[in-house]
């Protein structure tokens, strides 16, 4: 029977089981989840022994972690890590509108989140992204009051630099960096976060593993996929055509390229946990699967040279996000 692996998320962190479930694609963010549905994800992630569960207050404004309290309210809260990112803002039509990283906002933020969870402690609490007006160490100070308080266990990061990692560490321990990274988006290879996360002994949890849809997905260019750069013109028929060389060596595994996807990041690091937004219970199984996967130097030399670093085409924002993002910078 095939089951999760369990990973330590840093030398700090919680114990969790990789891959991670993502609830931001249950909220709506790539097209309507039906309520019921929503909870038979979670359910199935948890009854097939998963734990770590990754949410944001902003994900559907607020509906995600109701949703999470909902798919919650007859399991043991012990059995469940739930990590959660605050602070981005948002417009009245969704759209995200700034970031707050104000200690008031830290404080403010989670008793909104610890109400809508319906729960007296979050397991790892994250900025969603840098604010640029306030200083890192302002956020992860009040964050480690918080600690101290005994509202939230664990720190984590979300989509920053190595300076800034560098700086929040100096702070209070931090469990884990959240970054998207995937065979496709390899950036925190080259700009010194993953080696700065290895050297400090803080875990990474990689989001959009499967490229959003483009290794292993749908790969359906809708909604805000259409926005995305990866997803336009020859940029798509570009990236689509890496991917097709992956196909090759996923089937001569005998797996399916999801699983390939999930299982190379995995591979990475023991420090690594894969966070997987499924939306139908078939994808959990997919998902659970992939911890079979076992890849071998060989497989990994050629998966390499099928997808080497920077070989994908166009930001993986569009420009006004990219320019968001401490992490690129």
């Amino acid at each position: 029977m095939t089951t999760f692996n369990s990973r330590q998320l840093g030398k700090n962190g919680p114990t969790v089981t990789s891959p991670a479930l993502g609830g931001m694609s249950l909220s709506g963010a790539y097209g309507r989840v039906a309520e019921e549905d929503g909870v038979r994800v979670i359910h199935a992630y948890l009854d097939a022994g998963g734990t770590l569960i990754d949410t944001g207050d902003f994900y559907g404004a607020g509906h995600n972690e109701m949703l999470i309290a909902r798919a919650l309210r007859e399991r043991s809260r012990d059995d469940v890590v739930l990590s959660v990112k605050f602070g981005a803002l948002l417009a009245p039509t969704g759209m995200m509108a700034g970031f707050d990283g104000r200690p008031e906002a830290v404080r403010s933020s989670l008793t909104y989140s610890l109400q809508r969870l319906g729960t007296d402690h979050v397991d790892i609490y994250r900025p969603a992204r840098l604010d640029p007006q306030v200083p890192i160490e302002e956020t992860v100070g009040a964050i480690q009051e918080m600690v101290e308080a005994g509202f939230v266990r664990h720190i984590g990061l979300s989509e920053v630099s190595a300076e800034t990692i560098r700086r929040a560490a100096a702070v209070a321990p931090i469990s884990d960096l959240q970054i998207e990274y995937s065979l496709l988006s390899r950036g925190i290879e080259t700009n010194g976060i993953l080696d700065t996360c290895r050297e400090l002994g803080i875990g990474i949890t990689a989001y959009s593993v499967l490229g959003r849809g483009l290794i292993g997905g749908s790969g359906a260019v809708a909604g805000s996929l259409g926005r995305m750069p990866r997803f336009q013109g020859e940029n798509l028929d570009h990236n689509r055509a890496l991917v097709a060389t992956l196909e090759e060596i996923a089937a001569a595994k005998g797996v399916t390229l999801a699983q390939l996807a999930i299982a190379w990041v995995a591979a990475r690091g023991e420090h690594l946990v894969p966070v997987i937004g499924s939306r139908k219970v078939s994808q959990i199984e997919s998902m659970v699967g992939a911890n079979e996967v076992s890849l071998t130097d060989a497989d990994l030399a050629r998966i390499d040279a099928a997808v080497p670093v920077g070989a994908a085409r166009g930001d993986r924002y569009p420009g006004q996000f990219m320019d968001q993002l401490d992490s690129e910078k």
